[in-house]
């Protein structure tokens, strides 16, 4: 079973619609999936709304885990705590971060603040993750995403070699832009030990943080 937290729709900058999404993972073999758009203050309230009438609607009829979440992206990072707060109070169960990605130019700080967040579920794509950054995230209980997007993915190996050490945990997320990018079969146990994590690791993340991830979103 495939859980992914960090996927993208036509409500941002993906392909599909929501429910689109989630009917296509449910094929594919998806236990759970979070929509999860690119937002700021300029489009949170609504993206959120739609985002969970499409969920809710998927879960009725749907054998699958559908969590509407906002990915917080290039805003800056003193913004950070209060958007995150401000989109659970409007209905996110999820908050994801785009972190400090060597492919886009987002404010340097962002990962210490996300980081930093008792409102921050996911810090994604993170970039050149520091120690004192995977440190605090783990004080907080923000998880670390390893991603198979091109881009993002070229420092899944530096994530992993400090989160490890530091004892981050871990998720294997797509940041799909389009059903094409789900993931299927063993990929996303490819994605990881790509990253220098070895299969206990691998196993950790699928059979134990994926379940406690969810518990922690309150799903």
């Amino acid at each position: 079973m495939i859980y992914d937290f960090h996927t993208h729709t036509f409500l941002s900058d993906g392909i599909n619609s929501p429910i689109e999404l989630i009917r296509l993972a449910s094929v594919s073999g998806y236990r759970a999936i979070a929509i999860t758009d690119h937002a700021s203050y300029s489009n949170i309230d609504w993206l959120i709304e739609a985002a969970v009438k499409d969920c809710r609607l998927a879960e009725k009829y749907w054998d699958i885990i559908a969590i509407p979440g906002v990915e917080l992206t290039n805003i800056p990072a003193d913004s950070i705590d209060d958007m995150a707060k401000h989109a659970k109070e409007k209905g996110a169960m999820l908050v994801v971060v785009h972190g400090e990605s060597p492919v886009e130019k987002v404010e340097p700080g962002t990962n210490l603040k996300a980081a930093s967040s008792k409102f921050v579920d996911l810090l994604a794509h993170p970039g050149f993750l520091t120690k004192q950054e995977a440190e605090i995230a783990v004080e907080n209980d923000v998880y670390i995403e390893l991603t198979k997007r091109n881009g993002h993915s070229l420092t899944n190996g530096i994530v992993a070699k400090t989160g490890s050490s530091a004892g981050v945990k871990f998720l294997i997320s797509s940041d799909a832009h389009s059903h094409m990018d789900l993931y299927s079969g063993k990929m996303q146990e490819k994605v990881a030990l790509a990253a220098g994590l070895d299969k206990k690791q691998v196993d950790n993340i699928i059979n134990v943080n994926n379940r406690d991830f969810l518990k922690k979103i309150g799903k």
